[in-house]
């Protein structure tokens, strides 16, 4: 994190802010690319790995977007609204790699320990930031994974856009209490949109068994529902966990 933003996140509270449209839209083209390609990789097993590869840097994208904007509204300062495609898509590369290989390893460990069961959700650590994780663990996995994401991202503004994992890693443990606290308070938070997403997903098949309405109207309603509950996870997300890390700073100094 950079002086000024650390500095700005010190000084200020997070004002009441009315999130205009347009902040959400910014994000949508990412995580309608995500959606889709999380359906082909569902329905085509021949491509599946590209695909998933491409929903990943898709969430990754969108993950920046929110980044930046929450920032803002902790009225801090950041670059990233200055970095162009090319920049974002090589910072959004480095992450992935370096998260890939945690949820692998994190797969083989759970799977080791015999939680056969559990140990493919820990490869969806990165996809449950915007869409929801079927488990429990899973969505405070998620949570841990968001955390770290975030701070590697802050730590390329500091080291001059190099993604260094162990660094964010030492970070995370050192500023525990609190974005470990908000960590733990976003888990909970995913159980709760987990619940409510699931309400109406029953609703909405029992709506798609009985209505009579057009299928195009039947899509639009379940794409609203997605992209609904998906751009509200991933604002949920960065709001929580910037302020865990703002609340970092101000009681450590």
């Amino acid at each position: 994190m950079t002086i000024a933003l650390r500095r700005q996140l010190q000084q200020h509270t997070f004002p009441n802010v009315s999130f205009g449209p347009f902040r959400f839209l910014e994000a949508m083209p990412w995580l309608v690319l995500a959606a889709s390609m999380r359906v082909i990789a569902f329905n085509n097993p021949f491509i599946a790995i590209p695909a998933i590869v491409l929903a990943s840097v898709a969430v990754l994208h969108a993950f920046l977007v929110v980044t930046q904007r929450s920032i803002e509204l902790a009225q801090g300062q950041t670059s990233l609204g200055a970095l162009d495609f090319t920049e974002q898509s090589r910072l959004t590369r480095a992450i992935l790699w370096r998260i890939g290989l945690l949820m692998i390893a994190a797969s083989i460990a759970v799977l080791a320990a015999g939680y056969t069961s559990i140990a493919p959700h820990m490869m969806n650590g990165l996809d449950g930031m915007a869409f929801d994780q079927f488990t429990g663990i899973g969505k405070f996995w998620s949570a841990a994974v968001a955390a770290l994401t975030l701070l590697m991202i802050v730590g390329a503004e500091r080291n001059r856009g190099h993604v260094r994992f162990w660094e964010a890693a030492l970070e995370f443990a050192r500023r525990g209490l609190w974005v470990g606290a908000a960590v733990i308070a976003l888990g909970i938070i995913y159980l709760g949109l987990g619940l409510g997403q699931g309400l109406i997903r029953n609703a909405l098949w029992h709506f798609y068994q009985t209505s009579a309405a057009h299928q195009l109207i039947k899509n639009l309603i379940y794409f609203v529902f997605i992209f609904s509950f998906a751009m509200l996870r991933l604002w949920v997300t960065l709001l929580v966990l910037t302020w865990g890390l703002k609340q970092s700073y101000i009681r450590t100094g």
